[in-house]
Parts: structure tokens; C-alpha cells; sequence
């Protein structure tokens, strides 16, 4: 399956990623995480834009997500300091998210909340059909996610909330130490004690447990609710938790106090419990203080650290801001004094007494700074015009003067409109200006996703190309099969399975009744440890799987069983048993379980072809009326065993007969009835009659031999310098 991630990076998302790419499944990530964050190789594709951005259409398109999983309660990358606008983004990014889900009817939605919606004090369990009772902004933005997705549930779309109680495991950064174990952790560290109420209790839920449930419902057919509650079910008391903290860090201790803290919610699990079932595995009792001391190693990024020069640095940080708010005053101030003495040196001038310097000075100020300090200029040019009047008359004089006022008005309407015009210009030009920024940014967002979709046509084109385990590979090589004589068809089919699923121990059984399968052949004495005769209907778990016509993985590990094992039929019948060992266990996958299959079906392909043709030469193979092979067939697959013997992927050994007494046919008869099912009776070219016998070591034959001479039948071994 596609499945896209949306969040930012964590220790809960990191480990969801590795437990899908663990099972087989293709990982993408939508984050709003900046480029220069790296993400886990495990991920096949990540995209790095905001949730409310535009091209998550072309995103969602492009992935075509079986399953969306929205991280939003444990999304790191939202800062719910800044309170309501990162609520409001938060929701905004969400709605964006299902609108262009519910509109390409892409696949499900996957939602994750948390106890946080529940502020109030509850004294039971609260169940699925509880309302929200949230109080905090982060909370009421995560109960708002609540609501839209039901809303979506409501109209028929499979928009699923999952509410995990009270989640905690090792956190990557400082923003992810939320939970409570955490908290105490950071609050032991800085303070030197955990204060903690005795009464409270918590149900606690380990990352890794919280992947194995969610992963449940990511690969569930069907999904009956809109809303489930996933707790462990079982209650520690908060003091006992903080103990367990504080025995990991040194010199903390616990204090109580009854009124520290709320109750804290626990969640009923019922629901997901009678339809997923609950087994948790990993407890409180050893998680909690491995958490403790890995806050503990890294404190440098969880401990908050106050500085003593906070309020200089802040005084320091408003004085910079003032002063760089009064450098235009300043160079306004500065330019005004050479235009006033230049007005009243020249006042006398036969050629430069109707420049009006107050004017062009005004005008200046107005072109490059803008309406603010051309009103400011114009106040020091009318106060520098009327002290150079005041000099020749009278204040009184020049306040009555008409031209006063017609100079003063045409400075101030020539400054403001041109101030204005400027800031209007400028305006206009930081505008074109942000157009032009968010349609570059949307022409590089549409090129990164038109780029990340070449990519992965490239890659999946490769892989279908070239890749182990893509469907033309498998042909590819399981077609080799067809150069083979019929006889030879299985040995090679062992060391075709090795190949394709990467182990260098492989073992194919041939099943001879109902309940004993014996050994055809194996690339390793590893593969050859259950011997040369299972008794496969006693191997219970391993029986069960085959029987149900399903591949058989190892997941305890048992040395009994191979570590991946698959069955051919025929007609309902089984016929064949693939077995392979040495598989890493990451690579015990449902993807590697598949391909096992397919590789089975194309090996029994061959199978089919090669025993066709024998059946259809039986009548010619064998000698008239008797099993004994004639000498073409009989050397063909004496040749068949002993080359697959030099490659040491099966054990055989010869054994001629010496003339005796009775006929040929009826030492057959009696012969037949001393052999096995996979032995064979034939001549060779020197007239004699001999015995093939398959899976045989040479100690073995040496048994088999002295069977036959105490039936009455002279026999030896064929040594391998005769061979």
C-alpha cells in the first residue's frame, strides 16, 4: 500500500515509518518542515510544504494514498506558544488535508488525537461517546480536528479518529517531551524534585505498542466506527510513575502535593479491544525509567536553562529598534541645516534669490523617505522660514502676512502629495513585489512535485525493470527453469528460490502422501536440518499456515520450523514444500511472503511442464511391462542427480546389481517393494540393472546395500572413480 505520513519529525513518527517499510509497504512524508531537515532513507518520497499550501492537491494526486495517517496531536512542528494563529493554522491545514482527500475519494483517513480534548475531572472511564471538554488552545484545535473529521465520517467518508491515551516513549527534541513522564523527567532535572498528587493515576501507552495498534487499523478491511480509543488499559498511579523517574536521576526526590495537578482522563478502550484486539508488550514498569535516562544523557536539549540578563537583553534589543527608528530623523535634522544657511546666504543674490532651498529640501525628503518625513521636513523648513522673517520684522508681522501662509500651504500640499505618491508607489511595488515572490515559490512547488513524480516513475520503471523483486525479474529468472532437462527442473528450482529471495539455505520437499514430504533438494546443510523425511502434519503451526494455502513466517523464531516456508498445490493436492532459512528479520515481510508466493507458482509452472512431458513418455521410459527405466531415461537422470550432487544441492548414490538366479522382472517387483517412492530401478548401457537412490548419503547406501544381499539380490556401490 501508499501510505503518506503528515507531520514533522519524531520519535513516534520514526518509528510508524520503520514498521511499515518493515511489512512492505511504500512511505511517503508530507511535512512543513524546512528542506534542511533530513528524513529517514526508509521514506520513498518526501514533500516539504505548508498543510493550507495549494499543491497539496498535485501532492495527493501524485501519491494516491491507500491510507493518509495526520499526526496532529503529536505533530512537533506546530508552536502552540504563539496561541491562536497556530490554531488557526493547525485547522486550516487539516480542513486543506481532507477536502482534497474526500475530493480525489483517495482512501482513508487516519486522525490521531489524544486525551488532551477531555480538560474536565473525571472520575470513570470515558468512552467513545464522550464530548470534548477542552480548554487550552492546543487542546480546542485538536478537539476541532475531532469535529471536521467526523463531520466527513457523517457524510460517508472513512475519516477516522484515533484518541491514544496518554502516549510517552524516548522523544527526539524538547517539543516532543510532552508527556507526563517526560515532564517529571525535565521538572526533576531543574527544580531537584517531582511534586506529584498520590491520589492521580495515568493509563499509559508505549510508542511501540501505539504502532502496532495503529498499524492495525492502516491495514484493516473495514473500519465499523468513526471514533476509537486506543489506552493500555492499565492504570499506574502517578506517584509510583514519578518514583520509577526519580530513581533514574540522581538527587531527586518526590514530593506530594494534593493539589498539584488534576485528575488525569483515562480512556476506555473497549471499542478497538473487541475489534482489534488489545496485547500490550511493552510496561510501564521498565519504559518509564529507560525514558528517564535517556532525558537524562541528553539533557542539554529538554532542560530549560533561564539567563540572568533577559531583561538587559531585551532593554538592549528596544534600544537598537529605537535607534534605528530615528536614524531618517537624524538625517533629516542634519540636511536641514546646510539648506537653511544656503537660503540665507543667497537671500541677497541677484541670481539665486528665487530658489526657494526649503522647497527642494522638502521635496527631497519627500522622494526618498516618504509622507512621514516630508511632514517632518516641512515643520523645520516653516520654523526656519519664519526665524529668518522674525529677523527683519516682527513676529507679529509675519504671522498677519498672507504669503506666510500661501508659502507655508504650497510647501506642506507639494511635500505631502509627493510623500503620499512615493509611499502609494512603493506600496504598489511591495506588493507586485509579494505576487511575484508566492508565484515563484508556487512555480518551484509545482516544479519539486512535478520533479518528485518524474522520480518516482523513474524508480518504480527501474524497478519493474530491473529490480529482485519486480514481476519481470521474477519471470526472468524463473524462466531459466526451461533449459533444463525435466529431470533436472526441481534441483534448480532450489538454487532459483535462493537467488530471487537472497538466502543462501533452501530446501524443496516433495510430498509423498498426505503426511510425510521427503527431501528433493537443498543449497546447505542448514536447509537440510529437518532431515530427509518431515513428518509435516505433526508441525502444527507450520502445518496449519500450508493447510490454509498461506505462507508461514517465523515470527517466534522457533529453531523447529524454517524461517519462511510456502506449499504448491495441484488440483487441492499438495505437492511441493518450499523452505527457506537465513532471512534477516527485517525482511520477514508480508512483501517478501508474496513474493514467495509467486516465485511458488512459477516454479510449479516449470514443475508442470517437465512432469507432462515425462507422463507423456512413460510408456517409452520404461521397459515393457515392469519400473525398471530404460537406459536413455535411466542415464538421463542419473546424470540429472549426479550433476546436482558436484553443485551440492541433493545427495545420491549408485548401487549396481550382479546377475542372479531369478529374472529381471521379478527382482524388480520384489526390489520395488524394499525402496522408496523417490528411488528408481534402470539400466544403463552395460546391460546392467541398478538402483538410483535419491537423498542418500553414502553411510546410508551402505545399509540399503546390505538390505538388498540379505533379500537375496548381489549388489555393491558404485565407488566414484567407476561414476
Amino acid at each position: 500500500m501508499n501510505i503518506l505520513l503528515v507531520g514533522s519529525k519524531c520519535r513516534f513518527l520514526q518509528l510508524l515509518t520503520d514498521k511499515l517499510d518493515k511489512e512492505g509497504h511504500r512511505v511517503f512524508l508530507l511535512t512543513a518542515e524546512d528542506k534542511s531537515v533530513r528524513t529517514s532513507k526508509k521514506i520513498f518520497e518526501t514533500y516539504h510544504f505548508a498543510y493550507d499550501n495549494p499543491c497539496i492537491r498535485e501532492v495527493l494526486e501524485g501519491v494516491r494514498p491507500d491510507v493518509t495517517v495526520f499526526m496532529g496531536a503529536y505533530d512537533t512542528g506546530f508552536l502552540w506558544g504563539k496561541g491562536s494563529s497556530t490554531a488557526s493554522a493547525y485547522t486550516s491545514g487539516l480542513f486543506q488535508l481532507l477536502m482534497n482527500e474526500t475530493a480525489g475519494n483517495v482512501g482513508r483517513f487516519l486522525y490521531l488525537s489524544s486525551e488532551e480534548v477531555f480538560g474536565g475531572e473525571y472520575t470513570q472511564e470515558i468512552s467513545c461517546e464522550e464530548n470534548c471538554a477542552a480548554y487550552t488552545v492546543r487542546a480546542q484545535a485538536i478537539a476541532a480536528g475531532e469535529e471536521l473529521c467526523r463531520s466527513y465520517f457523517n457524510m460517508g467518508y472513512e475519516t477516522i479518529v484515533l484518541r491514544l491515551d496518554h502516549l510517552y516513549g524516548e522523544p527526539l527534541t524538547g517539543a516532543e517531551a510532552r508527556d507526563i513522564c517526560a515532564r517529571m523527567s525535565v521538572e526533576g532535572l531543574e527544580t531537584g524534585e517531582i511534586r506529584v498528587n498520590p491520589h492521580n493515576r495515568v493509563a499509559l501507552l508505549h510508542y511501540s505498542d501505539a504502532v502496532e495498534f495503529l498499524y492495525a487499523v492502516i491495514t484493516a478491511k473495514k473500519m465499523t466506527y468513526g471514533v476509537y480509543q486506543i489506552s493500555s488499559g492499565e492504570t499506574i498511579s502517578v506517584q509510583s510513575a514519578a518514583e520509577l523517574v526519580a530513581a533514574e536521576l540522581d538527587g531527586v526526590k518526590v514530593v506530594e502535593d494534593t493539589g498539584r495537578e488534576r485528575m488525569e482522563p483515562v480512556l476506555s478502550n473497549k471499542r478497538f479491544a473487541e475489534e482489534f484486539g488489545i496485547r500490550i508488550v511493552h510496561k510501564p514498569e521498565t519504559e518509564i525509567g529507560r525514558e528517564a535516562a535517556y532525558i537524562r544523557q541528553h539533557a542539554s536539549s529538554f532542560v530549560r536553562t533561564q539567563s540572568r540578563k533577559k531583561g538587559w537583553s531585551r532593554f538592549g534589543e528596544r534600544s537598537r529598534e529605537a535607534v534605528r527608528a530615528m536614524i531618517p530623523f537624524a538625517e533629516n535634522l542634519l540636511c536641514f541645516l546646510p539648506f537653511f544657511l544656503l537660503n540665507n546666504w543667497m537671500a541677497g543674490s541677484a541670481y539665486f534669490q528665487n530658489i526657494d532651498f526649503y522647497l527642494l529640501y522638502v521635496l527631497l525628503f519627500a522622494i526618498t523617505y516618504g509622507q512621514q518625513q516630508a511632514t517632518f521636513s516641512s515643520i523645520l523648513a516653516v520654523a526656519g522660514y519664519l526665524a529668518v522673517q522674525m529677523y527683519q520684522r516682527s513676529g507679529f508681522d509675519v504671522v498677519l502676512d498672507i504669503n506666510t501662509y500661501i508659502w507655508i500651504a504650497q510647501l506642506l500640499i507639494l511635500g505631502l502629495v509627493i510623500g503620499y505618491m512615493r509611499d502609494r508607489l512603493h506600496a504598489v511595488e511591495e506588493e507586485e513585489r509579494h505576487e511575484v515572490d508566492f508565484l515563484s515559490r508556487q512555480v518551484e512547488d509545482i516544479s519539486d512535485v512535478n520533479g518528485s513524480n518524474v522520480r518516482i516513475k523513474e524508480i518504480l520503471s527501474n524497478q519493474i525493470v530491473n529490480q529482485n523483486d519486480s514481476f519481470g525479474k521474477l519471470y526472468e529468472i524463473t524462466s531459466s527453469l526451461d533449459k533444463y532437462e525435466p529431470s533436472e527442473v526441481l534441483f534448480y528450482a532450489a538454487e532459483v528460490l535462493a537467488k530471487l529471495m537472497d538466502s543462501q539455505d533452501v530446501a524443496i520437499y516433495t510430498v509423498a502422501n498426505h503426511s510425510y514430504a521427503r527431501l528433493f533438494s537443498a543449497t546447505s546443510p542448514k536447509a537440510r536440518m529437518l532431515g530427509n523425511s518431515i513428518h509435516y502434519v505433526q508441525m502444527e503451526e507450520f502445518y496449519e499456515k500450508l493447510r490454509e494455502k498461506k505462507v508461514f513466517i517465523n515470527k517466534t523464531m522457533d529453531e523447529r520450523y524454517p524461517l519462511m516456508a510456502d506449499a504448491i498445490y495441484s488440483e487441492d493436492e499438495m505437492q511441493l514444500i518450499l523452505m527457506v532459512w537465513g532471512i534477516p528479520w527485517e525482511r520477514m515481510t508480508l512483501g517478501q511472503a508474496n513474493m514467495l508466493t509467486v516465485i511458488g507458482y512459477l516454479i510449479q509452472n516449470a514443475v508442470v511442464r517437465a512432469n507432462r512431458y515425462l507422463s507423456a513418455l512413460e510408456q517409452q521410459r520404461y521397459i515393457h511391462g515392469t519400473r525398471i527405466l530404460e537406459a536413455d531415461a535411466f542415464a538421463s537422470l542419473v546424470n540429472a542427480y549426479l550433476n546436482a550432487r558436484e553443485k551440492k544441492l541433493t545427495e545420491c548414490a549408485l548401487v549396481v546389481f550382479e546377475e542372479g538366479e531369478i529374472s529381471r522382472e521379478e527382482a524388480a517387483g520384489v526390489l520395488s517393494g524394499m525402496m522408496r517412492q523417490s528411488d528408481y530401478l534402470g539400466e544403463l548401457s552395460d546391460g546392467k540393472m541398478y538402483a538410483l537412490l535419491a537423498n542418500t548419503s553414502a553411510e546410508d547406501a551402505g545399509m540399503v546395500v546390505e538390505r538388498f544381499r540379505s533379500a537375496g539380490f548381489p549388489c555393491r556401490m558404485k565407488e566414484e572413480m567407476e561414476l
